[in-house]
């Protein structure tokens, strides 16, 4: 049997997964980082993007996470996200919507506070049709 980690990806809502993983793989603000059985102990902050877990019988799950902390410890990692969706739960359609109306927002330039909540609504929106896109293309 494969060593394993155990994983824990929590939002401000909701425990949405816990298991056993064999690998993880994670949107570090630095680029992405693979985390495997007996790292060595982390916290780093994760900018928005896709996680992916390798389970022990071989299939990948996948989520979406707008940012957040990523702490691992030799056999536990434990990803904090804001917010963290389930890739089939995630809808294009709507990330799209959010992404043009981030983008209204942010021409219509009414005040700072305004203009840098749409530009972290924007980001996250292209984060998660950047996310979409990549699940879709696995498929």
């Amino acid at each position: 049997m494969a060593a394993t980690l155990h994983i824990d990806i929590v939002s401000a809502e909701e425990e949405i997964w816990s298991g056993e993983a064999t690998m993880v793989f994670a949107p570090a603000e630095m680029g992405e980082i693979g985390i495997a059985p007996r790292h060595a102990p982390l916290l780093t902050r994760l900018a928005p993007g896709e996680v992916r877990v390798q389970t022990e019988d071989g299939e990948e799950q996948f989520f979406f996470i707008s940012g957040g902390m990523l702490e691992v410890q030799p056999h536990v990692v434990t990803v904090l996200s804001d917010t963290a969706i389930r890739a089939r739960d995630l809808d294009e359609a709507k990330a799209e919507a959010a992404r043009k109306s981030a983008e209204q927002a942010l021409a219509d330039k009414t005040s700072d506070l305004e203009i840098a909540k749409a530009k972290a609504e924007l980001a996250n929106a292209a984060a998660q049709l950047r996310a979409i896109r990549k699940i879709k293309r696995r498929r």
